[in-house]
């Protein structure tokens, strides 16, 4: 006659936790590299106009920006409504212009020093007068290659 075997209740076995730690890490390096961090906190309120022909700009990396319009309303009690120009994170006027491109040059390399791109954020309802002014400072500096920032219009299909 043939014996049963009882059977012994079966142990679920531990997680191995040791993997857990790489991948945590692969995680967090993975984040960290695709990133970007904020250059500079926007104190003006810039609603770029509406273009039918936009181009993407290659190099990022050599592209500096110049916001102008209205102060965000934390600022409108001190600065007033009128529009304003921001040079990376302070207000500025135009006879700033030239120093600020004279020092964003200099932390370039001497190779892209020439092919920086000064890119003009400027809100939809500023007037000509404040951008003719900023360009007639930026030509001073020797700053020629000059974008304007747009949204790109949605085409309807």
């Amino acid at each position: 006659m043939a014996r049963f075997k009882k059977e012994e209740k079966k142990s679920v076995p531990e997680l191995n936790m040791g993997s857990m730690s790489d991948i945590i890490f692969m995680f967090l390096f993975f984040f960290m590299v695709i990133t970007t961090m904020r250059e500079s906190t926007l104190f003006v309120r810039t609603i770029v106009p509406l273009a039918t022909e936009a181009q993407k700009l290659e190099k990022k990396s050599l592209v500096s920006n110049i916001n102008i319009g209205p102060p965000l309303s934390t600022y409108i009690a001190k600065l007033g409504p009128e529009p304003r120009i921001q040079l990376n994170d302070q207000f500025a006027n135009t006879n700033d212009i030239v120093e600020f491109v004279e020092t964003e040059k200099q932390q370039r390399s001497e190779a892209d020093r020439n092919t920086i791109t000064w890119s003009l954020k400027v809100d939809e309802s500023v007037r000509m007068g404040i951008v003719t002014d900023v360009k007639q400072q930026l030509r001073k500096a020797s700053a020629f290659k000059v974008n304007y920032a747009t949204r790109k219009q949605q085409v309807r299909k």
